[in-house]
């Protein structure tokens, strides 16, 4: 029964950064990188590693853009990112009311 719970998690939010990301994304329509950095306390490198691999599974969208001359990146979460962290969360809840 266990396992078969654990087996529900979902191997890409496991790090506690990525976790704190789709936290933050799930609730906000999207946000800056510089505002995730400031929000989440993590280095431009830790987080830009991060993202890549939320994004790369395709859970997070990127949006690349200037204000003035001033390049400006956004982060939202996407359908599937959303339905995917769902499901990490109740597998997770399953697993904590069956220990």
């Amino acid at each position: 029964m266990m396992k078969d719970l654990l087996a529900q998690f979902n191997k890409a939010f496991e790090s506690k950064a990525r976790l704190s990301i789709m936290s933050v994304l799930v609730v906000n329509e999207s946000l800056s990188f510089n505002a995730l950095k400031e929000l989440l306390s993590l280095t431009d490198g830790n987080l830009a590693t991060h993202l890549r691999a939320l994004e790369e599974a395709g859970y997070v969208a990127v949006q690349k853009q200037f204000i003035g001359r001033k390049p400006n990146t956004t982060y939202s979460a996407t359908d599937a990112g959303r339905q995917a962290f769902t499901d990490h969360l109740n597998a997770l809840e399953e697993f904590i009311k069956n220990l």
